[in-house]
């Protein structure tokens, strides 16, 4: 029984949560993918899956096995596709972790375009602003915003992300704009808690930093959400410019502070030490580089 099925019928089954959908995304039948997953634990000689009539579940070991063998397999294809003389291109499936925001505005696109060029590769992209744990989660590659302190993770820096102040051109009229950050404090501001101080902007002017304290009505979670709120003549919102996306363009946003340049985060591209690459990913991750240097919003 050749052990590469064995690991691919394992990780379909873990991840359907069935044999029968194991199958399907196969295209073998119930029978066999449950005979290779058996053959596969014969092999290592444990139990893989705790069976009811119904679904299956990861044992201990099963986990331990999932955490690693996507990787190993999308390795060996790889491999193949490396030594094959018959094959130039990408091939499999890369797994991607980025923030929320960032994802649905800049890493959908970012993939689309490196799609096209490579045909033989498919995407699975996890929209999350929590720092995923890559190894448990089998992600190959994530996009992280700020600085990674995750000494398993290696990093490649892409650019920078930098914050604007933007209110729209109602809330401007209505209440003015602010001459510097400390006037902050008589407006009101749209708190994105996704920053680590949601409370505390910085800025700088001439090389000097500076954080305001602000206050007001909006919460919320997203940048996106918060450029709508500033839209909509709620208040000033303190937002990477990437989620402003065309906003200043139509109007709806004006910038305000422009002499204070706000603050800026480094944008990586993160994957875990100690493993070969896959090419793969190698290729995205020099994709991505050239594409965020091109968007010119950073």
């Amino acid at each position: 029984m050749d052990v590469t099925d064995e690991l691919k019928a394992f990780v379909a089954t873990a991840k359907a949560g069935s044999f029968t959908a194991a199958a399907d995304q196969l295209g073998v039948s119930n029978r066999l993918t449950s005979k290779y997953v058996a053959e596969l634990e014969g092999r290592l000689g444990v139990r893989l899956f705790q069976r009811t009539t119904r679904k299956v579940g990861l044992t201990p070991a099963g986990e331990d096995l999932l955490a690693r063998a996507p990787a190993l397999l999308d390795e060996l294809d790889d491999l193949l596709a490396e030594v094959s003389e018959g094959s130039r291109g990408l091939t499999g499936v890369i797994r991607i972790s980025a923030p929320v925001s960032f994802g649905e505005v800049q890493v959908s696109g970012l993939l689309g375009r490196f799609a096209a060029k490579h045909p033989g590769l498919s995407f699975d992209l996890r929209l999350t602003d929590t720092f995923v744990d890559l190894a448990s989660e089998g992600i190959d590659l994530a996009f992280r915003i700020g600085q990674s302190e995750m000494l398993s993770l290696k990093a490649r820096k892409l650019g920078e992300i930098r914050s604007v102040a933007v209110a729209s051109p109602a809330y401007v009229a209505a209440h003015g704009a602010p001459g510097t950050p400390e006037d902050l404090a008589g407006h009101a501001c749209i708190l994105d808690t996704n920053r680590r101080a949601a409370r505390r902007w910085p800025f700088r002017k001439g090389g000097a930093d500076r954080v305001t304290e602000v206050q007001g009505r909006f919460q919320v979670n997203s940048a996106k959400a918060s450029v709508e709120l500033a839209a909509a003549g709620l208040g000033i919102a303190y937002v990477p410019r990437f989620a402003v996306g065309n906003a200043l363009e139509e109007g709806r946003l004006v910038t305000v502070l422009d002499v204070y340049e706000g603050l800026a985060v480094p944008l990586s591209a993160v994957y875990l030490e100690g493993r070969r690459l896959p090419r793969k990913v190698r290729a995205l991750i020099d994709f991505a580089a050239e594409d965020v240097r091109a968007a010119g919003v950073f």
